[in-house]
């Protein structure tokens, strides 16, 4: 890992060079690029720097122990446990910095709810998790618009897809993607028997046009007459639109809107975070096959929660975590939850960190 953490501070060097060369602010994207990287690493360096001279401190401090002199001795040996305690918490520290970011996690996202398996529960359950989903958002400062949505007259939902903005959501959001499972007893039950039901949730990140290229002879566009609710418009003008992307085969249609650019638009961006998405999961799969996450993987299918009503519980089974404050939960208070998934996927990108590097 000293090897790494000198190719790290050398890099430093190098760029603190190139910021204070004479013109360099001419080229302002340049710049921009090279001061950006220096802040990425200034902290692993600022770190490595006093590991350096702190451990400098403790070789000092032991040869010192080894002199004749009693009381100099005695304050050398006072002085070495306390300097080698800010050693170890300086390296795990220099760990946690050195693992990689995810360049996605200051996105924005798309979030896509759909009802699973179990008819009209399902649909109230996806109903409940994009309230509860929609209250997190708001606690935490986010906005959520929804682009597309699709009742099923009880209250249920069977699909919703919605743009959630603000700071840092994909980094928040990402490990919710998977199936969700409730068990609990449906109002509609006479006989109290407890169903199980499931939704599914995929956290697309928002893909700006320059993530990716979208080629207009790759796309068919259809439009057709709103159905549903939407006034005197509806069926009357074809402002719904539908996108196909041939090379793909993903198709997204979008029909909110009274204006057919309005739903081009949405329907665009939600096409293009799809996209996005898959190339993602392509170079995940391609970099490491058998990692375990559960974005852009094939374990998007597993269950990842349950939530079990007649229990207050809900148990995230990727980590072992369970709480029984499952109504707080609903209710938008998923703090808990996300701070426990977050910490174990940190950690274990923590592992692979430390292993290459030692």
């Amino acid at each position: 890992m000293l090897d790494k953490l000198n190719s790290v501070e050398a890099r430093y060097e190098e760029l603190l060079l190139l910021l204070g060369a004479p013109g360099v602010q001419s080229d302002a994207g340049q710049y921009r690029i090279n001061a950006k990287a220096l802040a990425e690493i200034e902290p692993v360096v600022e770190r490595f720097r006093e590991y350096k001279s702190v451990t400098a401190q403790i070789a000092q401090a032991e040869e010192l122990a080894k002199t004749e002199d009693t009381e100099m001795r005695a304050l050398a040996l006072e002085e070495v446990p306390p300097l080698k305690a800010r050693a170890e918490t300086l390296i795990a520290e220099i760990k946690v910095l050195l693992v990689p970011k995810d360049p996605n996690d200051a996105k924005n996202v798309v979030l896509e709810i759909r009802a699973g398996t179990g008819g009209d529960e399902a649909a109230l359950f996806a109903a409940d998790l994009f309230r509860m989903y929609s209250r997190y958002a708001e606690r935490q400062g986010w906005r959520v618009e929804v682009l597309s949505t699709s009742e099923n007259g009880i209250g249920g939902t069977k699909e919703v897809v919605a743009s959630v903005e603000g700071k840092l959501v994909y980094g928040r959001l990402k490990y919710e993607s998977g199936v969700h499972r409730v068990q609990r007893v449906p109002a509609t039950e006479a006989s109290g028997r407890i169903h199980t039901s499931t939704a599914t949730v995929a956290v697309l990140p928002e893909a700006e046009e320059v993530d990716v290229a979208i080629d207009a002879k790759d796309l068919r566009v259809d439009t057709f007459c709103s159905s549903g609710p939407g006034g005197q418009s509806v069926n009357t003008t074809y402002s719904a639109v539908r996108i196909t992307h041939l090379p793909s085969g993903l198709v997204v249609s979008q029909q909110d809107e009274k204006s057919q650019i309005k739903n081009r638009s949405k329907a665009m961006k939600v096409l293009r975070a799809r996209l996005y998405e898959m190339e993602m999961r392509k170079q995940q799969e391609a970099i490491a096959k058998d990692r375990r996450s559960q974005v852009g993987t094939g374990e998007r299918s597993e269950k990842i929660r349950t939530y079990n009503f007649p229990q207050s519980r809900i148990t995230d089974h990727r980590i072992n975590f369970t709480t029984h404050r499952l109504m707080d939960v609903l209710d938008g208070n998923v703090t808990e939850l996300i701070d426990e998934v977050v910490t174990y996927y940190n950690a274990e990108q923590l592992k692979e960190v430390t292993t290459v590097a030692e």
